[in-house]
């Protein structure tokens, strides 16, 4: 299933997950932050561009595998973290876990997810043992908070931290704060905070934000762990100079799925100028707004190794739990090779950001060769 068909798939799943869930839990998931303008950019800025594509270059069938840290050859779809799978659907996070390690792609498991990492890490190894699962990660204020979260990614055998840095305070959510959510239901928990420092005895503790982090923090991070650290939530060129230069082993382009700064640009925009400021010295990410093959392969194009989804992954599992996710997962990597080939790709490293131009009358050039954004 291909093009418009993929992006009806979504579209079915997400109506049918619509109905099922809690009109409270379906908001949380659906939400942004502000007004929801960042939110609602991160797709239209992907309507804003087209693919020019190439003819005749004897490419070949599409071959998609990319090497990412701890993911060598993996998919270039991968699954972004998302928090509180169980209030989608009762295997929660397993489910997802399951479906993600038989698409063959990375699963970045969630700080806030309600399953602990490890058991995610089975799961997704019971299916196939090779299974990447990342980690995702806040930098805490107290640093023992932050090494017993590394400790437990590192025991379960993650094979890199993804550190989410645009997070120095939470972001309004307006949908939740008109719903008052602001605390799971009795049941349900953020499982990797429990039996932390600080909390109380087989309880867990809140996720702390802190303005007061930086790039020591991270230094310090870097210095505890053998893990490849990415740093998410990068919009601003200097912040991705800088986070090499710190050495990070990727980054990704994000504005936190229109859940922080509601002023922010849509991470397609952000997306070739951090690539220009990254210059190829590590892999490039980019989530937000991703819904077929060819919003893949157009982050592809501008830069990006690999993109990550999020909604789409919690709409496949609110309606149809794993089966959901596996859907949403084989039709988005069918879709992206699809589009590979009538662009004339072999693969990603084939693309060109002259094959991505504006919609409309001004379209042309390509993004690469009139200027960039």
């Amino acid at each position: 299933m291909t093009g418009g068909a993929a992006r009806g798939l979504l579209a079915e799943l997400r109506e049918k997950a619509a109905a099922r869930l809690d009109p409270v839990h379906l908001d949380f998931y659906e939400g942004g932050a502000g007004t929801e303008r960042a939110l609602a950019e991160n797709e239209r800025a992907f309507a804003r561009l087209a693919l020019l594509p190439r003819v005749l270059r004897a490419a070949g069938p599409p071959r998609t595998a990319v090497d990412l840290p701890g993911a060598p050859g993996t998919q270039p779809v991968v699954v972004a973290p998302t928090a509180f799978h169980r209030l989608a659907h009762r295997d929660g996070e397993l489910a997802t876990a399951r479906a993600a390690a038989a698409a063959g792609t990375v699963l970045t498991a969630s700080m806030a997810a309600t399953t602990t990492v490890g058991e995610m890490a089975a799961a997704a190894r019971a299916v196939d043992p090779a299974a990447a699962v990342w980690f995702q990660l806040y930098l805490q204020p107290e640093r023992e908070v932050t090494l017993a979260l590394v400790r437990r990614a590192e025991e379960a055998g993650c094979s890199a931290l993804v550190v989410t840095a645009d997070s120095p305070v939470f972001g309004r959510r307006t949908r939740d704060d008109r719903n008052r959510f602001h605390d799971l239901p009795p049941g349900y928990a953020a499982e990797n905070m429990r039996g932390l420092p600080g909390a109380p005895p087989g309880g867990t503790r809140d996720i702390a934000m802190s303005p007061a982090l930086g790039w020591a923090d991270l230094r310090r991070l870097q210095a505890a762990t053998r893990l490849p650290v990415l740093l998410k939530g990068v919009l601003h060129p200097a912040d991705a100079r800088r986070a090499v230069e710190e050495g990070v082993a990727g980054i990704v382009v994000s504005n936190h799925g229109g859940r922080q700064l509601d002023a922010a640009p849509a991470a397609a925009e952000a997306l070739p100028r951090v690539a220009d400021a990254v210059a190829g010295h590590v892999p490039v990410l980019l989530d937000g707004g991703v819904r077929s093959g060819s919003d893949a392969v157009t982050a592809l194009a501008l830069g990006a190794t690999a993109v990550g989804v999020g909604r789409p992954v919690l709409w496949g599992l609110a309606a149809e739990g794993e089966d959901g996710v596996a859907r949403v997962l084989a039709h988005l990597l069918e879709d992206t090779a699809h589009v590979l080939a009538l662009c004339g790709a072999g693969g990603p490293r084939d693309l060109g950001r002259d094959q991505v131009v504006r919609r409309g009358p001004a379209g042309l050039p390509g993004i690469g060769e009139a200027g960039s954004w």
